[in-house]
């Protein structure tokens, strides 16, 4: 047997190696766009930024050091050039994978940083591989702009695993429904009719407002806004505005909300305040053929017939009074129960004046003003 040459010694002192082989190596060197690494053969490994990682101009002298150890999959043993082509993302990108499989298996929550933002949803990098999350998928309520959780991280989970066919879908959003309901179990169990809570105004509509109250959402509607008139919920609030609300209903799951405390109700000490006789100032807010409706305070409206407008006859409260306009009258009549008041000006002209005042107003049509207040 002929003896082995240094050269053939040397070369059976190195391991061998085949393409999509796994192997490890430390970093002899690193360039911005290229990692060496000494594998232990008789040739070098070489991971190139491509094959790094799937982020485009990256230096990789900000990565890895040299020294530091690494696995990375052969690609080709010889490149043409005597070198080995290494590739560490895709070796990740497996790993990943297989990280992704045992997730999904076990309904395990991830989390991540939201590496895009696209058209129908987010993207998001794990350990090298993409899990897409759709739009319908990313919140429990429709959001028309995606570009706010770009960067962000988020939690999801993995509801649909199929790397042959390249689908690897995450969900956001049944994560927030199951928080929204035990939340929502959490507030049912410690609310109840009269407790007065602060929320957040999440959608305004013509009828009302939606408030947040941590849990679950109750609905403001426009007659519980104020004691005073609402006209448009929308020139009241706006979304994010934090408001004080009390519970004035609960069936089952909705709540019934209000902001017509009732310490603040204007009719609180209204007899005396408003008593037969009594001279006020108030604010035309509205009109009709028979009379003017006077605003004497935040949810307190007065009839001003109109044979009490003036002692001269008018035809229509119109004629001579606008809406908003301030006034001064004597009150007339009195009505708590019915939240019912009379005001004459003409009461304020002469005494004899007065009582023919008081005659007229005792012959108005109080069915028709309860059907005009209405």
């Amino acid at each position: 047997m002929s003896e082995m040459s240094f050269e053939q010694m040397l070369e059976e002192s190195f391991k061998t190696i085949r393409n999509g082989e796994v192997v490890e190596g430390t970093v002899i060197d690193v360039k911005p766009d290229e990692i060496v690494l000494n594998i232990g053969y008789k040739a070098d490994g070489i991971i190139t930024r491509n094959e790094y990682t799937n982020e485009s101009n990256v230096d990789l002298t900000t990565m890895v050091s040299v020294g530091d150890t690494m696995e990375a999959k052969v690609l080709k043993v010889n490149d043409g050039e005597g070198q080995v082509m290494l590739t560490y993302k895709r070796l990740a990108a497996e790993k990943g994978s297989k990280r992704l499989e045992e997730a999904f298996e076990n309904k395990e929550v991830l989390t991540a940083k939201v590496a895009q933002v696209l058209d129908g949803g987010l993207c998001v990098i794990v350990d090298e591989t993409r899990v897409f999350i759709p739009a319908s998928l990313v919140s429990d309520s429709y959001e028309k702009d995606l570009s706010k959780y770009k960067d962000q991280e988020i939690e999801f989970v993995i509801s649909e695993f199929n790397p042959k066919r390249r689908r690897i879908i995450g969900d956001r959003k049944q994560l927030l429904v199951a928080k929204k309901m035990e939340q929502q179990k959490e507030l049912f169990a410690k609310i109840k009719v009269g407790d007065v809570l602060e929320g957040t105004v999440k959608n305004v509509t013509d009828f009302g407002a939606f408030i947040d109250l941590g849990g679950a959402d109750g609905l403001l509607h426009i007659s519980e806004m104020s004691w005073g008139r609402v006209e448009s919920p929308k020139k009241v609030f706006n979304v994010g505005d934090t408001v004080k609300v009390f519970i004035k209903d609960i069936n089952e799951t909705k709540i019934a909300l209000s902001m017509k405390f009732p310490a603040e109700n204007p009719w609180n000490g209204a007899a005396e305040k408003f008593a037969v006789g009594n001279v006020v100032t108030g604010k035309v807010a509205r009109m009709t053929d028979f009379g003017a409706f006077v605003e004497l305070a935040p949810g307190v409206d007065a009839l001003l017939h109109v044979s009490q407008i003036s002692k001269e006859h008018v035809e229509k409260p119109a004629d001579v009074l606008k809406v908003g306009q301030e006034v001064e009258a004597k009150i007339v009549d009195f009505n708590e129960d019915e939240k019912k008041i009379s005001l004459s000006i003409k009461a304020l002209l002469a005494p004899e004046e007065a009582e023919e005042a008081d005659a007229d107003v005792a012959d108005v049509d109080i069915e028709a003003v309860a059907q005009e207040e209405e």
